[in-house]
């Protein structure tokens, strides 16, 4: 994703950004130098910040107020870097946004530390928020997250994968942080329980819809622009969305054997993308992506007339529309 054209998506938001991005960097400093450094590390990579902005863009619909919401948009943003650092152990990941990970930069065990030290200052910026219903709702989401991750390891080379399947896990890994991201935004800023429900039905057909897009172009795209290998979520096993609906076509399968025999090598990655490029799947697999943002637009209609509501239809149909 062009991250300059997203972010021009949310200029107004720059200045509550920055001082989002100030207590991110203060809220991984520890007495223990090491896991500060690689915290700070995985905060350098930059990323696009999409859970903050859509914390604050959904309070804007009530009483904004940075200096509180500051303890919304970190915990969320910390929960999902935790994830990714886990996500890099298990998929032995070396690269991402093309820098080295925490665990090839370090080790295993090291990774697995900074992410439970990321869950657990989630956990303590929160509590500057007085409502035992955000706690417990970001709770859940992180043990739905943790079920989700399991959930991927659980279906590795699993190539009779169903549609179901599929939907129920990136639900869990993706679509219900970003849910949560603007449930809370709203419940922060004091917004009605009638804004606050289609905020938050909104963040989740947006997650469900991103995500399938990103599995798309982890085929369609260059490794350049993904800032890791095209394609190498399949090789590790996972099956995505376009897989799912093109794994019947004959040279498709036939590349799948081979996978699962334990043929990776670059060769198989090129001559697999290249097949799949050329497969229904892609499209039916956009088709799904489409519903989704259709729906999160359904949602936006009910929302009142402002400039948060603009930004969060724009940021959207960016999203869902990219093309890298």
């Amino acid at each position: 994703m062009d991250k300059l054209k997203l972010k021009a998506l949310y200029a107004d938001l720059r200045p509550d950004l920055d001082q989002v991005e100030m207590e991110l960097s203060n809220c991984v400093s520890s007495d223990a130098p090491p896991l500060t450094e690689a915290s700070l590390h995985l905060l350098e990579a930059g990323g696009k910040r999409i859970r903050p902005v859509f914390v604050l863009l959904s309070a804007k619909f009530g009483d904004f107020s940075i200096d509180r919401l500051k303890h919304v948009a970190v915990p969320v943003e910390l929960i999902h870097m935790a994830s990714l650092v886990h996500d890099d152990v298990i998929d032995d990941a070396d690269t991402r946004r093309g820098r080295a990970t925490v665990k090839a930069e370090w080790n295993n065990r090291m990774a697995m530390y900074t992410g439970d030290f990321l869950f657990s200052k989630a956990i303590a910026s929160l509590s500057q928020i007085q409502s035992s219903y955000a706690h417990k709702l970001l709770a859940d989401t992180m043990v739905e997250l943790c079920i989700g991750e399991i959930e991927q390891v659980e279906d590795k080379r699993l190539y009779n994968l169903t549609s179901r399947d599929y939907l129920r896990r990136i639900r869990r890994k993706t679509a219900l942080l970003i849910s949560v991201s603007c449930e809370l935004g709203a419940l922060a800023s004091g917004v009605d329980e009638k804004t606050r429900v289609h905020l938050r039905n909104f963040g989740y057909y947006v997650g469900m819809s991103f995500q399938i897009v990103d599995d798309i172009l982890d085929i369609v795209s260059t490794d350049e622009k993904l800032g890791k290998p095209a394609g190498s979520d399949l090789l590790l096993g996972n099956i995505t969305l376009p897989v799912v609906y093109a794994r019947n076509e004959a040279s498709v399968a036939k590349l799948l054997e081979r996978i699962q025999s334990g043929d990776t090598s670059e060769e198989t990655r090129h001559e697999l993308l290249a097949i799949l490029r050329k497969s229904d799947g892609l499209e039916k697999a956009k088709r799904i992506s489409n519903l989704y943002l259709e729906k999160a637009m359904a949602e936006l209609k009910n929302l009142p007339n402002c400039t948060a509501k603009r930004s969060l239809q724009n940021i959207a149909l960016f999203m869902s529309k990219r093309k890298f």
